[in-house]
């Protein structure tokens, strides 16, 4: 897409430039099969980060797949250019998959980002699958008043705008903060939030990809009664 060790300022333009390539259509597939998620670790005494994705099933949200890979960041830790350290390693472990998913969830921000580009964004871009972003914390925007029962909503909201969604994904506990990745609605993506926390605060899917790149789920092949030459897709052209 572009390169990505670049200066903070050229990754600045960089998003501002692809943001408006952002689908808001919701183009998750009916009979949607597989959902992923994906989490990055800190960097190593080596400085080598982990990331990681995990493929979970629909809707018992059990694991198929677990994928690994390390890589030295390019860019320190910059609030709201999360994707230009992460996105790279993260494509690495989409790129050995042999499972293509259907719905990519990000422990981070989709367009509720200043410059309506978070790291679900570019990644959604990236791949060309329907991605949502989950973050525990806001990075941009405001909300009103929640109940406190889970499923409980109020927009996030941003220069008038409406950038996502404080969501109770468990009663009693606080809030998540749904975002637009790519090719998903919000609506679509706050839905599909809910039905994969399986009672918890955090979705199952990124909750297990944060277990995998601190090393605490093994890297793990699918079992579809076929060989991987078979089955294996190749996600990015």
């Amino acid at each position: 897409m572009h390169p990505w060790n670049v200066t903070p300022e050229k990754a600045k333009s960089i998003q501002q430039q692809l943001a408006p390539q952002v689908s808001f259509t919701n183009s998750v597939p009916t009979e949607a099969r597989w959902v992923a998620g994906v989490d990055i670790s800190g960097a190593n005494s080596d400085g080598l980060a982990t990331g990681a994705v995990v493929v979970l099933d629909l809707p018992a949200l059990e694991v198929q797949e677990v994928k690994i890979a390390q890589a030295v960041p390019g860019m320190p830790y910059i609030p709201g250019l999360l994707s230009f350290r992460e996105v790279p390693v993260l494509a690495q472990a989409l790129e050995s998959l042999t499972i293509v998913p259907d719905i990519i969830m990000v422990d981070g921000q989709g367009v509720a980002h200043p410059r309506r580009f978070g790291i679900a964004c570019h990644l959604g871009l990236l791949t060309d699958i329907p991605t949502i972003g989950c973050g525990k914390s806001i990075l941009r925007g405001k909300h009103g008043p929640l109940e406190t029962e889970q499923g409980s909503q109020a927009p996030l909201v941003d220069r008038d705008e409406v950038v996502g969604m404080a969501l109770r994904t468990r009663s009693g506990v606080s809030p998540v903060y749904v975002s637009v990745g790519h090719k998903i609605d919000l609506e679509s993506a706050v839905r599909w939030v809910l039905s994969c926390c399986g009672g918890l605060r955090i979705p199952e899917p990124t909750r297990l990809a944060h277990q995998a790149a601190a090393g605490r789920l093994a890297p793990r092949d699918p079992e579809m009664g076929q060989s991987k030459e078979e089955t294996q897709t190749r996600l990015f052209v």
